[in-house]
């Protein structure tokens, strides 16, 4: 399936054919997820209230051109998850987003802020998935949750990934544990080019970005200038990764002062996705900022790698009881979003509008009885 989507997305002539039986596989595969999920773990399917699922990303058109539309379209189909598995399940998160305005990306501040806050530490959280994103979390004496800002650095682990497939002829997805890349040497003058060259990295926030932007035949162009300048398949791997560890040190120096941080006052970075996991990035941002203590997301109680499924559940939660999740105050667009994600009812759909008005009644009237007036 993954080879299937990344072969449509590198040729982009996929038919409507194609795209629609996709939506459909897709929802089946995340089916079948959630009942190997529910065996593995002892979990009874009917226990479970509600599933939120991202689906896959397709095409995030986030910042559009002159005559173009901001778009996104993500697939995985609601209502084949909520029939197979009875549970009723929201999708499109994305498309929700972009509905009041914002651009539809990082969606996380919302768990980023609810794991992180703390009343005197300045924190930040950095994820390094396909794509790298921060989410920058002042102690609650300096606003807290509701000062966040967050943006999309720019490539993570998507161009060290596609060099890997491109060196082992798909045989090796990725750099596991950072092997490839420690064993050569970084070229900084392919790195500098690139860095200084780059239209969206070189874009103020808010920004966001996926594999339309960064995806398999721009990193190409990276390993061509490596094959040129005769660097052995190490010394690409070293100087791609070195890309991913630099921007994101580059996009903190560059842009956090924009909002009045110093990133050097950062107590604390937690670490997420995959590229938490490549000690070649974690040593150069620990280089970098030598007085902040950089660690793994785990310490909140949410493993590193389960916060985006939490956060995607815990969004699916604020669509069914129409709550508006929290806005970073750098977003284009400050609209509060009681809307955030299509649901497709389940079985237990009654029953679970039930629990939501009755929880509703608990927290909207001490919320008016506080209200000034």
């Amino acid at each position: 399936m993954k080879r299937h989507i990344l072969k449509m997305l590198r040729e982009t002539s996929t038919t409507p054919s194609d795209m629609s039986q996709l939506n459909v596989q897709l929802g089946q595969m995340f089916s079948e997820a959630f009942d190997t999920f529910c065996n593995k773990h002892n979990v009874d399917p009917a226990s479970v209230d509600l599933i939120g699922s991202h689906g896959q990303t397709i095409w995030l058109l986030s910042m559009p051109k002159d005559g173009e539309t901001r778009s996104a379209f993500c697939l995985g189909e609601g209502t084949i998850m909520s029939a197979l598995t009875g549970v009723t399940t929201v999708t499109d998160f994305r498309q929700a987003e972009q509905s009041v305005g914002r651009q539809g990306a990082p969606l996380v501040a919302l768990i980023d802020g609810l794991l992180l806050r703390n009343p005197t530490k300045t924190r930040l959280c950095q994820n390094i998935g396909g794509i790298a994103n921060l989410c920058y979390i002042p102690p609650d004496s300096k606003g807290g949750v509701d000062a966040m800002v967050d943006w999309d650095c720019g490539p993570g682990n998507m161009f060290i990934d596609a060099a890997m497939r491109y060196f082992t002829n798909g045989e090796l997805e990725y750099d596991k544990d950072g092997e490839w890349g420690r064993q050569g040497v970084v070229h900084q003058k392919i790195v500098d080019d690139f860095l200084n060259s780059n239209p969206y990295i070189n874009t103020h926030p808010p920004k966001t970005t996926g594999r339309e932007v960064f995806g398999d035949n721009e990193c190409q162009e990276i390993i061509d200038a490596c094959l040129a300048a005769s660097l052995s398949k190490y010394d690409t791997v070293a100087t791609i990764t070195r890309i991913t560890a630099e921007n994101i040190i580059r996009q903190y120096r560059t842009y956090l002062p924009s909002y009045g941080i110093d990133p050097d006052s950062i107590d604390e970075i937690f670490m997420c996705g995959g590229g938490a996991r490549n000690p070649n990035i974690i040593a150069y941002m620990k280089e970098q900022l030598p007085n902040t203590r950089i660690c793994k997301l785990d310490e909140t109680g949410v493993p590193a790698d389960a916060k985006e499924a939490v956060s995607f559940a815990q969004q699916a939660l604020e669509a069914v009881l129409g709550r508006a999740a929290l806005v970073p105050v750098n977003s284009d667009s400050l609209t509060p979003n009681t809307i955030s994600g299509k649901i497709s009812p389940g079985l237990k759909w009654r029953e679970l509008m039930k629990r939501c008005v009755k929880f509703g009644d608990q927290w909207e009237v001490p919320f008016e009885i506080l209200s000034p007036g």
